[in-house]
């Protein structure tokens, strides 16, 4: 025969009051850990969101910039012409009206007999200015950079009129470009007093 397990004595109640002990003196500390967890986290978030609202008011403060410039670069308004400025001519000044007017029309012909009219007028600016040749394109061809600041918005409204006299109505003009062609010829005839 086997002997009998002893089963050893466990006293609970002094193993319960030395838990509870450490407990009591374990709890203090803890608390104490806490708080100082706490004041780390208050310190350390103050400054931390005074940082991340500087950067939300600089970034907003960004924002509205690019927007600006946007609306500046896709908020294509017509500009009424100029009744005379100082090197103005009063026959262009009404021609010009007569152009503000068709760009602002719905009609696409419309915009597209505007366009044809300005860059009539920018083929007598360049005669006028001494540029020699049988096309618009040859006159364009012979600027010097120097000498011509809106050059290139030139090039940009001439291309959209020769689209629009070779192709036809084959060509699909938007709003949206015939407005971007007429500013680039609006800004090349306000450089030279034209309009």
């Amino acid at each position: 025969m086997q002997p009998a397990l002893e089963i050893p004595y466990i006293d609970f109640g002094s193993f319960f009051k030395s838990i509870g002990s450490a407990t009591v003196d374990f709890y203090p500390h803890l608390i104490q850990g806490i708080k100082d967890v706490a004041g780390i986290l208050i310190g350390i978030s103050i400054p931390l969101s005074l940082f991340f609202l500087i950067v939300i008011i600089y970034s907003t403060e960004q924002l509205k910039r690019i927007r600006k410039k946007e609306a500046e670069a896709f908020d294509l308004k017509v500009v009424p012409a100029y009744e005379k400025t100082e090197g103005g001519d009063p026959e262009t000044a009404k021609r010009w009206r007569d152009i503000v007017e068709h760009i602002s029309s719905n009609n696409s012909n419309d915009w597209r007999q505007a366009l044809i009219d300005a860059d009539i007028i920018l083929d007598q600016t360049l005669t006028k200015m001494g540029y020699q040749g049988q096309t618009v394109g040859d006159k364009l061809q012979r600027v010097a950079k120097g000498d011509f600041n809106t050059i290139d918005d030139a090039w940009k409204a001439h291309k959209v009129r020769n689209q629009i006299a070779h192709e036809g109505s084959g060509f699909e003009l938007n709003h949206h470009e015939a407005k971007k062609a007429f500013d680039a010829y609006r800004r090349v005839f306000e450089e030279f007093y034209y309009i």
